[in-house]
């Protein structure tokens, strides 16, 4: 059976190892071990913040409507069952959006909820 050589694999591997921490501080942009452990890391904490940004966003909308609410008279709570009862498919994100962006139409909807 002939012999396989397997350098140009080998510096593949680590060539693209070092690619991925490039970048990173001290020998973890050098240094195989080191490199290696410092993506599995990184790869971790990137899934937990991609789920962490949902709960972050959601947050914020929250605040963005309170705000705009407050200016109306009318709480964040209030608005929210006003929302549930009416059975409405806005949703936190949007109504952030509109109450951001185009205050007049966010008033509508605010009064046309209080209406019912």
């Amino acid at each position: 059976m002939p012999r396989v050589k397997r350098g140009t694999t080998h510096v593949k591997r680590r060539k693209n190892i070092l690619k991925a921490t490039k970048g990173y501080n001290w020998g973890r942009k050098n240094k195989i071990k080191q490199a290696k452990e410092a993506i599995l890391h990184a790869g971790a904490h990137a899934l937990a913040d991609r789920r962490k940004k949902k709960r972050v966003n959601r947050r914020l909308w929250q605040i963005k409507l309170n705000a705009a609410l407050r200016q109306l008279d009318w709480k964040y709570s209030e608005f929210i069952d006003a929302l549930k009862k009416n059975k409405s498919e806005l949703d936190r994100k949007v109504l952030a959006d509109i109450a951001e962006k185009d205050s007049k139409t966010f008033e509508k909807i605010v009064k046309a909820l209080r209406k019912k």
